[in-house]
């Protein structure tokens, strides 16, 4: 194979791969490397099986992790020896922490001095592939120290020959921007109202006891007071009922005292009607005569507490502190 269209077709073959790759980075670098190659015994110079060569390398990083690289050397305090090499390089680890290993793999052209002479028939610059594994260390963040053992095989002839190389390498450029996951959004917690306390009730009970005259079915005006608390509690709630009880003392029939204590419940309720503005459907009256004695029938005092009208309500209300 020709050596030049040998170099080109890997170049292609190496820019066709790397291109579409994503991350590229912006490294590159220049560097300087040491060689020593024990070359296959088919084509020896002057009988003599190793050789040294210095050189110069320059490589561009595609990715954080593959990189492009082309490299020049020629053998140490002689011009018996050439070589050109194109490779590519995979590190296998990261190459910023520590020591990595990486792989190479490329094509490398020799160039023979023809003062000297090889085996009859023998190409004076043969190409061959070149796969290598080595280990590098970045000293500092734009110094790279690497060795690596090459292994050379497809000559005409099949010759192969194997090499230690070492270089020394400056970074220049950025890395391609570590990409840093961020955490997902945790949604914000939801803010619970604070529940509202429950408010404090109370039942409130009202007695209303009208007192009457012997006899009479009249409301008389010292009774205002009780009749003022009833119609106020009856306007600010208004689902409250109210019951009117009429009742006499034993003095009498039966019968006539059933018809008075009737005619006294109606009394109080005309009162809360007319004086009061309370609606009549919220109250009823109703007489008992002299059935429900709520003191003795046998004493004076007892006898006017039993001529009364009683009424009870009870609401609830919430409590102010």
């Amino acid at each position: 194979m020709n050596a030049t269209r040998a170099l080109c077709a890997a170049t292609s073959l190496l820019l066709t791969s790397f291109t579409g790759l994503v991350n590229a980075s912006d490294e590159w670098y220049l560097g300087t490397s040491a060689s020593h190659y024990n070359l296959d015994s088919t084509r020896a110079l002057q009988d003599h099986h190793e050789s040294n060569l210095l050189g110069l390398q320059a490589g561009r990083y595609l990715t954080d992790h593959l990189a492009v690289e082309l490299g020049y050397a020629q053998q140490a305090g002689h011009d018996d020896l050439d070589a050109l090499s194109l490779n590519g390089v995979l590190w296998l680890g990261d190459k910023t922490a520590g020591w990595a290993p990486f792989a190479l793999l490329g094509v490398n052209q020799y160039d023979f001095n023809d003062r000297y002479n090889l085996a009859s028939g023998h190409d004076d610059s043969p190409t061959q592939l070149m796969f290598g594994l080595g280990i590098a260390k970045r000293l500092s963040d734009k110094l790279d120290l690497r060795a690596d053992v090459r292994l050379l095989s497809g000559h005409d002839e099949d010759a192969e020959d194997v090499g230690f190389h070492i270089s020394l390498n400056r970074i220049f450029g950025t890395p391609t921007p570590a990409v840093v996951m961020q955490p997902a959004a945790m949604p914000e917690p939801e803010v619970q109202p604070e529940p509202k306390p429950e408010p404090k009730m109370r039942t409130v009970v009202i007695r209303l006891n009208v007192k009457f005259a012997f006899d009479q079915a009249v409301v008389l005006s010292i009774e205002s007071e009780d009749l003022n608390t009833v119609a106020a509690a009856m306007r600010a709630h208004s689902d409250i009922l109210l019951v009117l009880e009429g009742h006499t003392d034993s003095t009498g029939s039966e019968a006539y005292n059933l018809d008075l204590s009737a005619r006294r419940a109606a009394a109080v309720k005309d009162v809360l009607i007319a004086d009061y503005g309370i609606d009549a459907g919220r109250m009823s009256a109703r007489g008992f005569g002299e059935s429900h004695p709520t003191d003795s029938n046998q004493t004076r005092a007892g006898r006017i507490n039993n001529r009364r009208v009683v009424g009870e309500m009870t609401y609830t209300e919430v409590v102010v502190d």
